[in-house]
C-alpha cells in the first residue's frame, strides 16, 4: 500500500520461474480467437485539514455545486468505508444520467447519492481475516483517497485533536465510484486492476484515481495501469496515477504512460514536531505525529542497548534497535527508552515502556508518523544528544511532549520518499509529470484499519493523517476533476496540459534533481481552470509516437486491444513529436545536444490574444522557438511552432532545466524544459528486485509493518 510501506511484490527468483514456467500456456491462450494479449497476473502495490486550502482551492474558488454534481471520480483502490461523513449525501439528486454503474452491496454495503457505485475484484479467490467480501474498506487507504479527491467539508476533524480544522475533498459535491482491487496484504492483482479499469469506463466515471503501481520497468503492453489508462484515455477519460514511493533514487517512478498524468508528493505549509525533554534541560525537536499527552509527567530513560534481553540470547548490539523481544522488561517497565532504530513501538510496549525517543540514519526527515504510545523521532545527531545525555547520568529522566502543528515556511518540497524520474522507458516523455500534497494528509480512514504503524494498535480513529504519493495523486485526480467540471467536453491531454502549464513553480534550489521530482510544479487547480493555452493530443497521436518508439502492428494491439490499429510506419523517432505540454532532452553520454520538438497549442483563453514566448535555460544551450510570437483570432484556434534545443556533447552531466513561457499579458503557459545524460541499461541497475542489504532487516519497503509508512504503496 502506498502512504504505506510493504513489499508486496512476489519473491523476485519465485516470479521469475513461474513466468518462464507459464511461457506456453501463456503463447497458446494468447493464440486464441477474441484473445488480444497474455500477461503473467502479477502483483501491484498501493502507493485535509489544510492541503486544498494551501492549494489555493476554498469556498470563493470553489466551482457551483451543481456543475460539481456532474462529475464521477473513480477510484481503484481498497474499496471506502461509506459511512464516513466524508461520504454523506445530504442534499444531492440522484446521479447523473451518464451513470450506469451498479453498487455490489455485500456484507452490509450500500451506496447513496455520493457514493454512487461500488464494485470489487478478487480473482485470487483470497481473502484475509481482516478482508471484507464487499467494498468495505479494511486497510483505511481506499477511504483517505477517496476523501481526499472528493470527499464532503466535515467541520471539526482532527487526529486526537491534531490537525484540527474541516476537511475537504477537491471536488466536495462530486460523485465518487469506487473499486476495490487491493486486500488484506496489500496486494492488487493485475487481472483484478484491468477488469476494475473496464467496468470504470462503461459505468461513466470522468476521471480515474490510481493510487498504486507497480516495481521495475514494464512496457506500456505489460502493465496494467498503461492498459488501463490508455482505454480510458480512448473514451475520453484521464487517469491520475502516484509516481511511486521509492525515491529518492533516480530512474524509479512508476506509472511512466505518457497518456497517464503521473503524480509526485511534495509538503505543505504545515508540519508535525513532538518534543524530547531531557533531564539536563535539552529540548530536541522531532518530525513525529505524537498524540499521547503524558502532561509534563518525567520518566527514568534508558538506552535499549542497557536493557537486553540475555534469556533470549540478546545483546547489547541487537537491543539497542529495540525490536520486539530484544529487551529485558523488568529494565523497560515504567521507562523511556532510546532506541537507534526506526521501528513500530512494539518493542517497547511489549516490555511495559511508557514511551521512546528513536534515531535512525535511514529515518525519514521530512515525514512524520504515528506511533502506538508516546513517541518522537529525533535526528541522528540529536540521538547522539540523548545517548550523550544517559551516559553521563547517574538518573537521566525525559518526557515526550503532546504533539505540535508548525508552519513550514519552505513548503512545497518534494518529499524524499517520492519516485523520481528520469523515464525509465521514454526519456524523450519527462516524468513525473506534476506534484501534489503528499505529506501528513488528514482524510477519511476506515475505523477497523490501526490508526498508527502498529497493527495491533487497537484505537480508533474515522480521520487518520498518512503519507505517500497515494495521497497527491487524489489531490491531483481532485484537481482533474475541477478542470472537467469547468470543463465537460475537455479531452484528458487538455486537462492534463492545463494543470501543468499553471503549475506553481517549485524552488530547484531544493531539489538537485530539479524536474525529476517535481515535473512542472505543483498543481494549482484554480489557475488550472483557465489556463490560456493548452498542448492538445489525440490517440491518433500517442499512436504515431509508439510507432516510432519502435513498436509494431502487433505489439500496438497489445495495448490497444484493437485489431483495427496499426503502425503505418515503422521508422524509428525520437518522441519529440508527441504533443506534449514539457520538453524532455536524453542525450546519449558523449553525444551532442540536438533536439527539434514540433507543438501545436489551442486557445482557451481570449478570443484575440498575442503570446510571445519567452526563453530560460541556464548554462550553454541554446534554444530558439520559431515562430515566437503565436497571434490568435477565435477561442479554439490552433498555432504550431518548433523548439530547437542545441549544444556541445555532454558527459556525466546533472540534469540542466528551464522553462519556455508563453506570455499575453494575462496568461502565463510555462513549460519545463530539461536536459540530461543517460547511459544505455543504465536503468536496471535501479530497478532491481534483489533486497536492498544496507542493514539487516531495514529494506525501505519492509521497515515498517502492514502498510503505514512510505515505501510502495
Amino acid at each position: 500500500m502506498e502512504g504505506a510501506s510493504m513489499d508486496l511484490q512476489p519473491n523476485y527468483q519465485t516470479q521469475k520461474l513461474l513466468n518462464s514456467q507459464n511461457f506456453y500456456f501463456r503463447k497458446w491462450f494468447a493464440e486464441m480467437e477474441g484473445v488480444v494479449s497474455v500477461i503473467p497476473n502479477r502483483k501491484f502495490k498501493l502507493h485535509t485539514t489544510r492541503s486544498w486550502e494551501f492549494l489555493g482551492v476554498t469556498n470563493s474558488t470553489q466551482l457551483p455545486a451543481a456543475q460539481q454534481e456532474d462529475i464521477i471520480v473513480g477510484l481503484l483502490d481498497t474499496g471506502v468505508w461509506p459511512e464516513s461523513k466524508s461520504f454523506d449525501d445530504k442534499d444531492f439528486g440522484p446521479p447523473p444520467a451518464k451513470w450506469k454503474g451498479k453498487c455490489q452491496g455485500e456484507g452490509n454495503f450500500t451506496c447513496n447519492n455520493k457514493i454512487i457505485g461500488a464494485r470489487y475484484y478478487n480473482s485470487e479467490g483470497f481473502y484475509g481475516p481482516t478482508d471484507f467480501k464487499s467494498p468495505r474498506d479494511s486497510l483505511g487507504h481506499g477511504s483517505h483517497t477517496a476523501s481526499t479527491a472528493a470527499g464532503r467539508e466535515v467541520p471539526g476533524t482532527s487526529y486526537f485533536g491534531l490537525a484540527n480544522g474541516t476537511v475537504t475533498g477537491g471536488v466536495p459535491n462530486a460523485r465518487i465510484a469506487v473499486y476495490k482491487v487491493c486486500w488484506g496484504e496489500g496486494f492488487c492483482s493485475l487481472a483484478d486492476i484491468l477488469a476494475a479499469f473496464d467496468d470504470a469506463i462503461a459505468d461513466g466515471v470522468d476521471i480515474i484515481s490510481v493510487s498504486l503501481g507497480g516495481a521495475g520497468p514494464i512496457e506500456y503492453y505489460e502493465d496494467p495501469i498503461a492498459i488501463g489508462s490508455y482505454h480510458a484515455m480512448k473514451h475520453g477519460i484521464l487517469t491520475s496515477a502516484s509516481a511511486g514511493n521509492d525515491g529518492p533514487e533516480p530512474l524509479l517512478v512508476s506509472n511512466y504512460a505518457p497518456w497517464t498524468l503521473t503524480v509526485a508528493a511534495n509538503t505543505i505549509d504545515r508540519k508535525f514536531i513532538a518534543k524530547a525533554l531531557l533531564g539536563n534541560g535539552l529540548v530536541l525537536d522531532g518530525v513525529t505525529i505524537n498524540s499521547f499527552d503524558l502532561y509534563g509527567m518525567s520518566y527514568p530513560l534508558i538506552w535499549g542497548g542497557d536493557a537486553a534481553n540475555y534469556s533470549a540470547g540478546i545483546n547489547s548490539e541487537i537491543s539497542r534497535y529495540c525490536f520486539p523481544g530484544t529487551l529485558n522488561s523488568y529494565l523497560v517497565e515504567g521507562k523511556i527508552v532510546y532506541c537507534e532504530a526506526l521501528w513500530d513501538g512494539s518493542g517497547i510496549l511489549i516490555a511495559n515502556g511508557v514511551g521512546t525517543i528513536m534515531s535512525d540514519p535511514l529515518a525519514l526527515t521530512d515525514t512524520a508518523f504515528s506511533f502506538p504510545l508516546p513517541s518522537t523521532v529525533l535526528s541522528v545527531e540529536d540521538g547522539q544528544r540523548v545517548l550523550d545525555y544517559i551516559k553521563t547520568t547517574e538518573n537521566p529522566i525525559a518526557t515526550i511532549a503532546f504533539g505540535e502543528t508548525w508552519v513550514d515556511y519552505m513548503a512545497p518540497s518534494v518529499v524524499s520518499f517520492s519516485s523520481r524520474g528520469p523515464n525509465p522507458i521514454t526519456g524523450d516523455i519527462l516524468k513525473p509529470d506534476i506534484t501534489a500534497p503528499g505529506v501528513d494528509i488528514l482524510a477519511a480512514w476506515s475505523p477497523v484499519s490501526p490508526p498508527s504503524v502498529y497493527y495491533d494498535d487497537k484505537r480508533q480513529v474515522d480521520y487518520n493523517i498518512i503519507s505517500g504519493t497515494s495521497m497527491s495523486c487524489p489531490h491531483a485526480s481532485g484537481a482533474a476533476a475541477y478542470v472537467k467540471a469547468a470543463h465537460p467536453n475537455w479531452s484528458p491531454a487538455a486537462i492534463k496540459s492545463a494543470l501543468m502549464t499553471t503549475a506553481t513553480f517549485v524552488d530547484p534550489r531544493k531539489h538537485e534533481d530539479r524536474e525529476f521530482a517535481y515535473g512542472a510544479g505543483q498543481i494549482y487547480p484554480v489557475y488550472a481552470a483557465d489556463p490560456g493555452l493548452i498542448y492538445d493530443a489525440s490517440e491518433a497521436d500517442y499512436i504515431d509516437f509508439l510507432c516510432k518508439q519502435g513498436y509494431n502492428t502487433t505489439t500496438l494491439r497489445l495495448l490497444t486491444g484493437d485489431n483495427s490499429t496499426v503502425c503505418n510506419s515503422t521508422t524509428p523517432g525520437r518522441g519529440w513529436d508527441l504533443n506534449y505540454p514539457s520538453f524532455s532532452v536524453a542525450v546519449q553520454d558523449g553525444e551532442t545536444i540536438k533536439a527539434v520538438f514540433t507543438r501545436t497549442v489551442t486557445n482557451v483563453g481570449s478570443p484575440n490574444s498575442i503570446y510571445n514566448a519567452s526563453i530560460y535555460l541556464p548554462g550553454n544551450v541554446a534554444v530558439t522557438v520559431d515562430p515566437p510570437v503565436l497571434s490568435f483570432s477565435a477561442i479554439g484556434e490552433m498555432k504550431s511552432f518548433t523548439v530547437k534545443v542545441t549544444g556541445p556533447p555532454i558527459t556525466e552531466q546533472p540534469i540542466t532545466s528551464g522553462a519556455l513561457v508563453w506570455r499575453d499579458g494575462h496568461y502565463q503557459v510555462r513549460s519545463p524544459i530539461v536536459v540530461y545524460n543517460y547511459i544505455p541499461g543504465i536503468a536496471s541497475v535501479y530497478s532491481s528486485d534483489e533486497p536492498n542489504t544496507k542493514k539487516p532487516g531495514f529494506k525501505r519497503s519492509s521497515l515498517y509493518p502492514k502498510n503505514r509508512m512510505p515505501g510502495h504503496k
